[in-house]
């Protein structure tokens, strides 16, 4: 029976990630357990808010400063900002709202964040 489940490709990779993340710890000065909760909490909020943005650019058909591209009579409206509750505390996101008023609500019965209505 082999020692490892993983390639040595993979472990290669883990690896390299493991490496490049304690790097990056250090980078941002991550000296104990409150550091690394503050800066999950940042990270957490900034793909929730990458996700929301893509996902208003899959619903408008075009990606944010692309007008030519625009088939719709539909535009971006601003943002307004909403607190996520997560493992790691309470994390404020911005929220990007559309014209047709096209709302982020809580979907929590499904397993997600938001979804659109």
């Amino acid at each position: 029976m082999p020692k490892y489940k993983d390639s040595p490709e993979v472990r290669a990779a883990k690896k390299e990630r493991k490496e490049k993340l304690r790097e990056f710890l250090q980078l941002l000065d991550v000296e104990d357990y409150s550091d690394l909760r503050s800066v999950f909490k940042e990270m957490v909020g900034e793909v929730l808010e990458n996700g929301l943005e893509a996902e208003l650019d899959d619903e408008l058909g075009y990606s944010k400063y692309n007008y030519r591209n625009k088939n719709t009579e539909n535009s971006r409206n601003g943002y307004s900002r909403k607190s996520v509750k997560t493992s790691a505390g309470s994390v404020e996101i911005a929220v990007p709202r559309d014209r047709n008023g096209i709302k982020c609500k809580r979907r929590e019965s499904q397993g997600g964040l938001f979804y659109h209505k």
